[in-house]
């Protein structure tokens, strides 16, 4: 890796911006597992117009028909192969099931607002099939597929890979990646088809994480500490870079420019952000640029609080990654461009573990002086730590919610579940960097019909900035 080693990174001209209409409506995957409340999960339709009578609200729920699925991630079929954005069909999202490996397919291209279910696939066919379970992230392949990464077999025991969507039937296919060559567990995924690379993240193992986050199982091989480097035409496992123990990679994602060579990887336990970069001919190197330190705590389960940074997001013009850090409770904004390391531009807290007057004490902190306050937005507390996040395309606004697993949920954040999730909104400045929250915008899932709910992944109905990987 040393000889692989540059002294700064030039990064390409940024991308030409992305001409799209600002995002109206949200798909917001939600789940009822270990809430307490006997209901399907649901795919709930946000209007975020703001002209619209409606804007912050849920206008549309699809609940699946059976229970406990925990809908997790979700992402496009495109409907095209073709990289021109314009012709590009945002019509099919597809929801893999986190614990019960039920796939559904939802139809959003024949009524954007009222999203209806189009195909399911059931569990008893990805096992069979497969030899494959607990499906986290899809995202289309060049060829028009669906790729679904996985965390472990049926068992729960770990085991990664993907799995292989028909991207105009939707029939299972089959695994992607040839039998010898199953990483010991998976999470995430993301590819640069011109440099013929896709890179995958670790995770954890289902059975054992599934029951709790359990101190005891640190430096047990529970979560996962390689980083997978995949030829993506040949479907071969090329390199594999071993992170450190309970470094736990999970959030992947390149640069959007297509011919960049570049992007950055989370590990959620241990606070670091790595970026993979091309170095010689097909070869992949890793090095350390963003390191968050844990706090010294009293009132926890453990002496030290790690950063545990769940999700990250590049902005369309590759100019600022945005991490999310469930645990701390804040998000942070790093501008990536003339500089050889991210440098840290904009953070707000949104929640966390660390708030004044709650149980955890900071005894010792590198970064703040004081314990962040609550927040309230519309009169209502936000509770849980930021999860996934979601950008415009302008780059203008930062979409996030609060439900990282509702197992871990539960364990952690008690009043989320009680209370349920939200949906928020950051206000981003563009041109100095700087995050602020939108104090006039809630989606409040905690007075959905049936009860409170957890909220997860987001997506808008004519593309966003986790989805543009084509080219």
């Amino acid at each position: 890796m040393d000889r692989c080693r540059v002294q700064c990174y030039e990064y390409p001209s940024c991308p030409e911006p992305v001409k799209a209409p600002r995002e109206e409506v949200a798909y917001v995957t939600c789940t009822y597992r270990e809430t307490g409340i006997d209901q399907p999960d649901f795919l709930a339709t946000v209007d975020l117009n703001p002209c619209s009578p409606t804007y912050g609200q849920v206008i549309h729920r699809l609940p699946v028909p059976n229970l406990k699925d925990e809908l997790h991630a979700s992402g496009w079929s495109t409907g095209s192969t073709c990289p021109d954005n314009a012709t590009r069909k945002w019509s099919k999202l597809v929801l893999p099931s986190l614990i019960s490996s039920r796939i559904y397919v939802v139809d959003v291209g024949s009524q954007c607002r009222t999203p209806r279910l189009y195909k399911t696939i059931e569990p008893v066919d990805v096992f069979w099939t497969c030899n494959k379970g607990y499906l986290n992230v899809p995202r289309t392949l060049p060829n028009g597929d669906i790729l679904i990464a996985n965390s472990g077999d049926a068992a729960g025991h770990g085991k990664g890979g993907f799995i292989v969507l028909d991207g105009e039937t939707f029939e299972l296919k089959g695994n992607w990646e040839h039998e010898s060559e199953v990483p010991p567990t998976g999470y995430d995924f993301w590819y640069q088809a011109r440099h013929n690379v896709l890179v995958s993240s670790a995770g954890a193992v289902p059975r054992i994480a599934g029951r709790g986050f359990r101190p005891e199982d640190l430096k047990k091989g529970v979560y996962g500490r390689r980083l997978n480097v995949w030829n993506l035409s040949c479907r071969s496992l090329t390199q594999c870079f071993d992170l450190g123990e309970d470094s736990l990679p999970i959030s992947v994602k390149f640069l959007h420019n297509p011919d960049a060579a570049a992007g950055f990887v989370a590990c959620a336990l241990s606070g670091v952000i790595y970026r993979i970069y091309k170095c010689e001919a097909n070869n992949w190197a890793v090095e350390e640029v963003i390191r968050i330190p844990a706090k010294d705590v009293t009132g926890w389960i453990l002496p030290k609080m790690p950063a545990f940074t769940v999700d990250l997001v590049i902005s369309p013009d590759d100019k600022y990654l945005y991490l999310s850090n469930w645990f701390h409770g804040d998000i942070r904004q790093y501008e990536l461009s003339k500089h050889c390391k991210p440098r840290l531009v904009g953070q707000v807290f949104v929640g966390g573990l660390l708030l004044r007057c709650g149980p955890v004490t900071v005894c010792r902190d590198e970064e703040l002086k004081s314990q962040p306050e609550p927040l309230v937005v519309k009169c209502k507390r936000v509770y849980g730590g930021p999860c996934k996040l979601q950008l415009s395309l302008d780059g203008k606004r930062l979409y996030v919610t609060n439900s990282f697993y509702s197992t871990w949920d539960k364990q952690f954040y008690p009043n989320l579940v009680k209370e349920g999730s939200a949906l928020l909104q950051i206000d981003v400045d563009t041109q100095k960097g700087g995050l602020t929250v939108n104090k006039n915008f809630l989606v409040d899932f905690g007075k959905e019909p049936n009860g409170p709910c957890l909220a997860h992944e987001i997506h808008f109905s004519t593309g966003d900035s986790t989805t543009d990987i084509l080219a």
